[in-house]
Order: structure tokens, then C-alpha cells, then sequence
């Protein structure tokens, strides 16, 4: 026993040194920091902690299973298993995102390969460590669903709320504002966006309008082509409620104004549909009231509210789609509002964005699955979805000669790619070279390549000859595909270049800088109905505060929004709830249409969708499954 605890010490202590080395490296510090030897005791007395708290049959009493003390061998090694093959499968994944990006730091004083060999091995296994602990230590939380219940769920028959306290007239104000919360949450976190999202809109009136936003009020107003290059079906939209409003105030800016409120009504209401969907789960008010905060008061929903993007009503759509699913998956009963929701979302999904057409058809196939047992209703419904996005993606865009966007736009990644092969002045076969000069001038292209920027290679396709790459589609896919074989770390260095931003956590950018309107001659023009240097000041550091507060600076991180969805199915598949994965169908098709097409590194609305249901895929981790409610809540009555 003695030599095992020895062995097991011993074991604690090289972790700890390796995962030390690891955050050394990641922190940019030399060797002798005295900050080297916190992070060794930090570290070795939180494993200790967690493999305590972790053994086999406490992982069942945390998971709920283990009822009374008698032998269940077969179940404590199963959960084990499970647990740790999961923890064990994401902290490589994360190790990955991290590595991928970060490398480059740990070994750019090192000339010798073995040696960069060596220290990027200890570092990837110091990270793989860390993160297993750290997986295994948050799950057992996420997991533990009776005392997770405890903290969740209430019972919201207790439909009144008294407070005693010492000023009467605090404790009766008080007492009002929660049962006027409790009585009406959805009602009351609609309005609580809308009044904390105010103060932007009178600023930015009529609206953030940046040069897409531009392009899309020059088709409304009938000066350009229609295009869907920005999604068609979002500039009627846009112009309806545009031309709504000219009808009648006579104002140009007030009619822009008018779609801005929808918009910002738009959102309000998904996250007002979100909360009320919760609430249905009986969550604790004061949990839906963080919820509601974190939209309310994170400033770059409020500037996104007010901003002309297809982005923002397409964020909405995607938080309504899965919030319907998630009633889906449970309800006995279908009602008629889940399937209008459902189908309206779900058609907003295919047209507002082009990428979510293409993730709504990746999804299909599992929902069809998903909802065999119910085709007789869903069936229809997906069917309705499909019909309208296809009947208005061509015939009707063809009757109004809606222009599309051309081919380059769908191939950046793959342009990038071939681009960096020859900016690294890779050999190229004559027959490769009279390709792609068939196209470009290979002139000014190492002046033009942004690995993180596809635009300018794009401009170059498009002042060239695009025509001959349409044309010869299959010999660029054939030379695509023999210089990755030839050249992969060249491909796998421009994709992690041209994707980081989607999934790395430490790639800082600044979000919702965008202001007033851009330059135009239409007729429009930034009309800020508030000002003075105080609303100018509290705006700037409202924006910035992001890049300064640790902690609060991780609600600004796209990569970090990505983990969180990753650790939140892991949840899910320890928890053996299955059928809740069908909620984050839609999330993880779009994100991965966009890891395969992105023209920007970092472009934070593109994944806009993911942030605004950010709490959406921890809550729905952690709600009771349909066999757990009853249960959970008679341990809170008792």
C-alpha cells in the first residue's frame, strides 16, 4: 500500500512539472520565474483534488446512479470509462486548438529538431494533462445532477415573494419587482434588453450602417442590381420595413430606423422565447435573470442590435431553432406555436445566410432520423422548411434577377491554400503554373496574400480571367488536391491562419467598434439623438472593457464560445442524454460551413450565432432529462 501511495505521489509530481513546463511556455516566461514554482503547487494540489474526488463510485453518486451501497462493479467501471474517455478526447482537442496556433512561441529560439521534437511533446502532454483534470473536475459538477437540480431548478407554484427588511419602502419596491419577474420573466427580460439596448439605438440612430449595410440600402432604393451576395431575402426585409416607414413619416432616416427596431425587436424576442423555454424546465428566476443579463448588458449585443447585418436576425433564428428542438425533443404534445417557431427559424436559417443553407441540409438527414417516430408532424414541417428556401433560392430569385455571388466567394480556403504554395515558392509543374496563370497575374501576388484575409486574392481572381477557373473546375480541384499532397504543411499552415479565429481562445478582436453610418450619397447619415463626450466615453469604454478584464475578456472570444459548445456535448454524452444533441445539430453544421469557407480569419458576426446561444448550450447540458424532473423536484421539496 505504501509503495502505491509513493507511486501515486510520484506520478502527481511529474504531471504537475510537465503541465508546469506547458503553462511556462503558454505564459511567454523564462525558466527561473518564481511564478514557475506557483503554478507547480497550484497544480499538483488540484490533481490531487480532483483524482480524490473522482474515484469510480463517486462518479455514479455524482451522475445519480449509485442509489444505495450495495456492490455495482459493472456500473462504477462503466462511468469511469465513460468519463474518462470523453475528458480524455476533448483536452486533446483542446490541446490541438491551442498547439496549432501557439506553437510557433515554445520553439523559435531552437534551431535543433530533436530538441523542438522534445519540447513540443512535453508541452502537448503537460496540456493534454491539465485539461483532462480540469474536464473531469467540471464534469463531475455538470454531471452531478441531483445536486445540480438543487441549484437549477425551484418551484415556480410559490408564485409570490415577501421581504422583510428594515426601509418598508425598499422591501415593498423590491418584493414588487421579483413577483412582477417571477409572474412574467419572458415579458420582463424582453423589455429588460430593450431598455438596457436603448441608449445604443438613440446614439447610433437610425442604425450602425456599415458598407455592406450600404450596398444592401442601395438595392432597396432601386440604384443597384439585386444581389445575394448579402442574402436577398434579408434586403426585402430590410427595404420592407424601410419603405414601411417612408410611407409614413416621408423621413429616410427615420425609415431606416424602423427596420432598426424590428431588429432590435427581433432578438429581444428570441432571447425572450429562450428564457421561456427555461422557465418551463422551472429553472431558478435569479439563473434566468444572469441570462437575461448577459444579453441585456454585454455591449456588443447592444451594438449588434442596432447594426444592419443579415448576422444579427440570423443569430436570433439559429437561438430560436434550438430552443424549439429542445421543446421538441421532450413536449408530448406539439403545439401550434413550436411548429410556426419552428418552421419560420428554420426557413430564416436556409436564406439568411448562405452557409446556413448548406448546414440546414447537412442537418436534415439526422433530423429526419431523430424524428421518424413523429414524421406525421415533423416530417411536414422540415418538408415546408426545404420547399420554400429551394422555391425562393431559384425560381423567385431568378423571376426578380437576383444576381448570386460568384464562384470564388465559396472557395477561399482552398484559393488561400494554392496561394500560399506559391508565395512559399514552391515548385510547381509547368502544366500547374499555366494553370493557375490562366487565371492571375503572378506578378504582385506575394504582395497581395493576407494569410488571414482572402479579399485580396479574390480581387485579383476577379480582375483576372474567373471565367477560365468556372470553366476548368475539375483541374483546379486536381491541383488543389496534388499540391496538398505534395506540400501539407503548407495547406495546414494557411488553413490554421485562415480559420484561428473560430477556435483558438487567445485571438483577441475587437468587437462592435463599428459606429454611425458609412460614407454615402443616398440620402442617409448618422443622426445621434444622445451625445456629448460622457455618451461617447461610456461607449468606448463599455467596447474595450473586453480586452482588459480578465475573465469577463472570455465573453468576447469566439474560440472560447467554441469550446464551450465541445465541452457542453461532452456533458451530454456522459450524462447519457443523448437525444439532446439533436439541439446543437444546427450550431455545429454552421460553424463547421464556416471552418470550410471563412474569407476572414476573424470575423466575430460570422459566428455571431454561437456567441448568442452561448447560454443556451450550457443550460440545455445541464437540464433535467424528461426522466429526471419529477425527481429532482421532489428532492427540492424535500
Amino acid at each position: 500500500m505504501r509503495n502505491k501511495s509513493n507511486l501515486t505521489l510520484l506520478l502527481y509530481l511529474f504531471q504537475s512539472f510537465v503541465t508546469t513546463w506547458a503553462l511556462m511556455k503558454a505564459a511567454r516566461m523564462e525558466p527561473g520565474n518564481i511564478l514557475t514554482f506557483v503554478f507547480f503547487l497550484l497544480v499538483f494540489f488540484f490533481y490531487r483534488h480532483v483524482s480524490r474526488r473522482l474515484d469510480g463510485r463517486q462518479l455514479l453518486i455524482l451522475r445519480g446512479e449509485l442509489i444505495e451501497d450495495s456492490a455495482m462493479d459493472t456500473s462504477i467501471l462503466h462511468a469511469d470509462h465513460v468519463t474518462n474517455h470523453v475528458s480524455l478526447t476533448i483536452s486533446v482537442i483542446f490541446t490541438l486548438l491551442y498547439m496549432l496556433v501557439d506553437y510557433t512561441y515554445y520553439i523559435e529560439r531552437l534551431t535543433s529538431s530533436l530538441y523542438r521534437f522534445i519540447i513540443l511533446s512535453v508541452v502537448f502532454c503537460g496540456f493534454v494533462i491539465l485539461f483532462y483534470y480540469l474536464l473531469k473536475f467540471l464534469f463531475s459538477y455538470t454531471c452531478n445532477k441531483m445536486n445540480l437540480y438543487k441549484v437549477l431548478l425551484t418551484d415556480w407554484q410559490k408564485t409570490s415573494y415577501t421581504y422583510t427588511g428594515r426601509y418598508r419602502l425598499f422591501s415593498v419596491g423590491f418584493t414588487n419587482l421579483v413577483n412582477l419577474y417571477r409572474n412574467h420573466t419572458a415579458l420582463c427580460s424582453f423589455f429588460l434588453c430593450l431598455i438596457c439596448w436603448l441608449p445604443y439605438y438613440l446614439y447610433q440612430y437610425p442604425g450602425v450602417m456599415t458598407p455592406d449595410s450600404i450596398n444592401q440600402f442601395a438595392q432597396v432604393l432601386g440604384i443597384a442590381p439585386y444581389s445575394n451576395h448579402h442574402p436577398w431575402v434579408h434586403t426585402m426585409l430590410f427595404g420592407f420595413f424601410y419603405h414601411m416607414g417612408y410611407a409614413l413619416t416621408g423621413n429616410m432616416v427615420v425609415a431606416v430606423s424602423c427596420y432598426t427596431l424590428f431588429q432590435m425587436y427581433l432578438l429581444s424576442g428570441s432571447i425572450a422565447y429562450f428564457i421561456n423555454t427555461l422557465r418551463s424546465y422551472r429553472i431558478r428566476p435569479f439563473i434566468l435573470l444572469l441570462i437575461t443579463a448577459f444579453y441585456a448588458l454585454i455591449p456588443y449585443h447592444a451594438v449588434f442590435a442596432v447594426t444592419i447585418w443579415k448576422d444579427i436576425p440570423f443569430a436570433a433564428a439559429v437561438l430560436l431553432f434550438g430552443c424549439t428542438i429542445l421543446r421538441l425533443t421532450y413536449q408530448d404534445r406539439i403545439r401550434f406555436r413550436e411548429m410556426t417557431v419552428f418552421i419560420l427559424s428554420g426557413i430564416m436559417i436556409c436564406l439568411f445566410r448562405s452557409n446556413g443553407w448548406y448546414a440546414f441540409l447537412l442537418s436534415l438527414p439526422f433530423l429526419l432520423f431523430v424524428y421518424r417516430r413523429r414524421a406525421k408532424v415533423l416530417y411536414p414541417a422540415l418538408l415546408a422548411i426545404l420547399c420554400t428556401a429551394v422555391i425562393v433560392k431559384y425560381p423567385v430569385m431568378k423571376a426578380y434577377h437576383v444576381e448570386q455571388p460568384d464562384f470564388i466567394e465559396s472557395v477561399c480556403i482552398p484559393m488561400q491554400q494554392i496561394t500560399a504554395v506559391i508565395c512559399n515558392d514552391r515548385e510547381l509543374t509547368d502544366r500547374q503554373r499555366n494553370l493557375v496563370e490562366n487565371v492571375v497575374d503572378l506578378t504582385y501576388i506575394k504582395d497581395l496574400y493576407n494569410p488571414i484575409f482572402a479579399d485580396n486574392i479574390k480581387e485579383l481572381v476577379r480582375a483576372g480571367n474567373q471565367d477560365y477557373l468556372v470553366e476548368h473546375k475539375g483541374d483546379f480541384l486536381k491541383l488543389w488536391i496534388e499540391l496538398g499532397l505534395r506540400y501539407p504543411g503548407d495547406y495546414l499552415t494557411a488553413y490554421v491562419r485562415q480559420t484561428y479565429g473560430y477556435w483558438y481562445p487567445d485571438s483577441f478582436y475587437l468587437v462592435a467598434e463599428a459606429e454611425g453610418v458609412s460614407a454615402t450619397k443616398y440620402g442617409v447619415s448618422h443622426t445621434p439623438l444622445i451625445g456629448g463626450p460622457l455618451v461617447i466615453k461610456g461607449k468606448e469604454i463599455a467596447i474595450k472593457l473586453g480586452s482588459m478584464v480578465p475573465i469577463y475578456g472570455t465573453l468576447w472570444s469566439m474560440g472560447v464560445a467554441c469550446w464551450i459548445m465541445i465541452f457542453s456535448v461532452g456533458t451530454i454524452i456522459i450524462r447519457r442524454e443523448y437525444r439532446k444533441l439533436t439541439c446543437f445539430l444546427p450550431s455545429a453544421a454552421l460553424l463547421f460551413t464556416v471552418l470550410i469557407a471563412t474569407p476572414v480569419a476573424t470575423e466575430f458576426r460570422y459566428v455571431y450565432f454561437m456567441v448568442c446561444s452561448l447560454p443556451f448550450y450550457l443550460i440545455t447540458a445541464m437540464l433535467p432529462d424528461s426522466q429526471y424532473p419529477n425527481t429532482a423536484q421532489q428532492q427540492l421539496s424535500e
